[in-house]
């Protein structure tokens, strides 16, 4: 890759990027063998389940309001769970309106997750990544005017309140927006979203920078995410430590949504494939997401997420052949 850029404090801005063509061609061939290649039921979720030995098997990993709910759910805290929450769990819930009847599924489908990673910039994947039959996107990855290297297609929308777009929600029509809930505000967020409200000014005082105040989309399209697909992230792939309570707050290692959101395709589809992701801090002047100029050092300041022990695990999953890196950020298999 290529690149010229100016820097402006702690930013890259970009003046051109460009990728070698020779690369293009070795993604897309690697990416088009994955779409033609005959596709295996079940093969993401097996695999998962062999390899880790789970103490949570989720079953609804969207809830509705015929979820049945065990004491695990209301263990912990937000994100792991919904302790304490019990009412506004269900004052959202009943807002849902009865399940309808599903369509029939394909008998295989193939799930990718699009990270916002700047190793999208200029691979030109949009046409590929939209023949995929589910594609889930996370927080407020746009699309529009880097839709030749994102695509279009949206089966998913993942995001919290702070992390969703506030202006342009692209969405194909049976799009559905899976809210993560991280806080207690979060649920009378997505009350207010699903009821065309307005937030009320003492919920927003709680919200650590703006957050939309309309999702564009019909009440049976939104979902609220089971906690228990963060929690066995957390604790059954990645290892953390199980959440303490502190004097002020909780003690928690958080997963990324994206990690999560792997876990999550695996109950949802029969093969998975990820794309966007991968930050590679050997390389700080790097872009971070491919839509602004905000370069790699950027993710040296943030203390959340374990990143480095995240790249492992995803690296060990597409190494072990139970996922498929198709932009070669985390393992490169092309």
């Amino acid at each position: 890759m290529l690149e010229t850029s100016r820097t402006n404090g702690s930013h890259t801005i970009w003046n051109t990027y460009t990728v070698d063509p020779n690369h293009v061609k070795l993604v897309h061939s690697f990416v088009k063998q994955v779409l033609q290649r005959e596709c295996k039921p079940s093969f993401a979720r097996k695999e998962m389940e062999a390899r880790f030995s789970t103490s949570i098997q989720v079953q609804d990993h969207f809830l509705s309001k015929n979820s049945q709910f065990t004491e695990t759910i209301f263990q912990y805290p937000p994100p792991f769970g919904f302790k304490d929450l019990g009412g506004k769990l269900l004052e959202v819930l009943s807002l849902f309106p009865s399940p309808a009847k599903e369509e029939a599924a394909k008998s295989c489908r193939r799930c990718v997750v699009i990270g916002n990673g700047g190793i999208l910039r200029g691979l030109e994947l949009g046409n590929l990544i939209d023949q995929f039959d589910v594609v889930i996107r996370l927080n407020s990855g746009p699309l529009r005017e880097f839709s030749k290297d994102v695509g279009n297609k949206t089966s998913i929308r993942m995001s919290y309140p702070e992390g969703s777009p506030v202006a342009g929600l692209a969405f194909w029509p049976k799009a559905f927006f899976v809210a993560v809930v991280y806080k207690s505000v979060d649920f009378s967020w997505v009350k207010a979203m699903m009821k065309k409200e307005r937030v009320s000014f003492w919920d927003w005082l709680f919200f650590w920078q703006r957050v939309p105040e309309e999702i564009p989309i019909g009440i049976s399209q939104f979902r609220i995410l089971n906690p228990e697909i963060i929690r066995q992230t957390a604790l059954d792939l990645l290892h953390f430590p199980a959440p303490q309570p502190k004097i002020w707050g909780w003690d928690q290692n958080v997963p990324t949504l994206g990690i999560s959101a792997l876990n999550l395709a695996t109950y949802l589809c029969d093969e998975v494939s990820l794309a966007g992701f991968g930050y590679n801090l050997s390389q700080p002047r790097a872009p971070l997401h491919y839509y602004e100029d905000v370069s790699m050092d950027a993710m040296l300041v943030q203390h959340m997420h374990d990143v480095d022990t995240e790249r492992t695990l995803i690296g060990s999953l597409v190494r072990a052949g139970i996922m498929s890196d198709l932009t070669g950020g985390v393992h490169c298999s092309f």
